[in-house]
């Protein structure tokens, strides 16, 4: 969103405001906006913005894809980190995909740093999607959801 004096004489100054909605981002940002101007020389200038969005836990990633040959299995992790200064726990309260992928939880920091590893089971081919819910302590950051979508592929003879 912006703001901005409309008209700026010759040699004078003016003042754009610039505003970022930071849901549903972490960690560092980069935005831009592009400002035209009447100048003939210089008809479009390209403001810059950089900045870090600060949560009470952060992701790796949003979600897995688990894309695996009939018969095998493919696995990904996803790493959650505490953002601030009191430890984190972390409890499973759902589990959609129980039949299609397995999950564990590793500690890799006490109260920091987990790591949750996903691994697709040997099946038919399907594809198939769903998730993982965990229960924090964090009241700033109760619940988070990682989504879970997979593919099992018919293995092609040759």
């Amino acid at each position: 969103m912006a703001s901005y004096d409309k008209a700026i004489p010759p040699g004078g100054e003016g003042r754009i405001t610039l505003r970022v909605r930071t849901k549903g981002y972490q960690g560092k940002i980069y935005k831009s906006a592009k400002v035209n101007t009447n100048d003939p020389r210089l008809n479009v200038v390209r403001l810059r913005i950089k900045g870090f969005v600060k949560v009470p836990i952060y992701l790796s990633a949003r979600g897995v894809y688990l894309r695996a040959n009939e018969g095998g299995s493919v696995s990904k992790s996803v790493e959650i980190k505490a953002g601030l200064d009191r430890p984190l726990t972390l409890k499973p309260i759902g589990f959609s995909v129980g039949d299609r992928v397995s999950y564990r939880i590793e500690e890799v920091e006490k109260g920091k740093r987990f790591k949750i590893h996903f691994t697709s089971l040997p099946g038919p081919p399907q594809n198939y999607k769903g998730f993982l819910k965990l229960k924090t302590n964090y009241p700033e950051k109760p619940k988070i959801t990682i989504k879970i979508r997979g593919q099992i592929a018919k293995n092609v003879k040759r």
